[in-house]
């Protein structure tokens, strides 16, 4: 299993979230983005392409060596500095009240303690900082909720940890943060137990 989970599920991660119709998500999300960003589950840096010219550095947090070697070549083609700053977002090594952003695309939901990793969000950013998202979790439908319960067992094992059913706004509202403007949909790429989109801005 660790070889699958370090070596095989960051390629498959790698192709799955890389596909088109997730480009104008992400451009969506970097929107806005300011000053020093720390981004949680760097991944593969299919971000990289969509930071505006207003960011000056972004810390990658990363725990998977293979997806940081996929990223590589993005790392170095990108105009703005990248650095791999931490492997765990739960314990975030970096200053307090040290970044203006914060940016999680597709990580939330796997993530072991959110809440822990979302209270060192809110530990490293600035007063009025900003956390950028997009993840998909717990749909707004009671049919389709009881869909993701069922194969949150499955998707879980199979790829690295990833819940279908995890209330990502509220959850965010639950450890402070006041939403700036979130946009709740489905995606028409993908089922509705798997496409329940949460993409948005909060602040602390």
């Amino acid at each position: 299993m660790a070889i699958y989970r370090d070596r095989i599920l960051p390629r498959i991660i790698d192709c799955a979230c890389g596909m088109k119709m997730t480009d104008p998500q992400r451009e969506r999300t970097c929107a806005g983005l300011t000053g020093d960003v720390v981004e949680l589950g760097f991944g593969s840096g299919l971000n990289v392409p969509f930071y505006p010219s207003t960011v000056t550095k972004v810390s990658a947090i990363e725990p998977a060596d293979a997806a940081w070697k996929l990223a590589s070549k993005r790392v170095k083609a990108s105009r703005i500095p990248i650095e791999r700053s931490g492997l765990d977002g739960q314990q975030l090594p970096l200053s307090d009240a040290s970044f203006d952003c914060a940016l999680s695309t597709f990580t939330m939901c796997t993530i072991p303690d959110l809440v822990a990793a979302l209270r060192e969000v809110r530990r490293v950013l600035k007063p009025n900082g900003r956390l950028h998202f997009v993840e998909h979790g717990l749909a707004p439908d009671a049919k389709v909720q009881r869909w993701q319960n069922r194969l949150n067992p499955v998707q879980n094992k199979l790829f690295g940890g990833c819940n279908l059913n995890r209330p990502i706004v509220e959850m965010l509202e639950q450890e402070g943060f006041v939403v700036d403007w979130v946009d709740r949909f489905y995606d028409r790429g993908a089922p509705k137990f798997l496409g329940a989109m949460s993409l948005g801005v909060v602040r602390v």
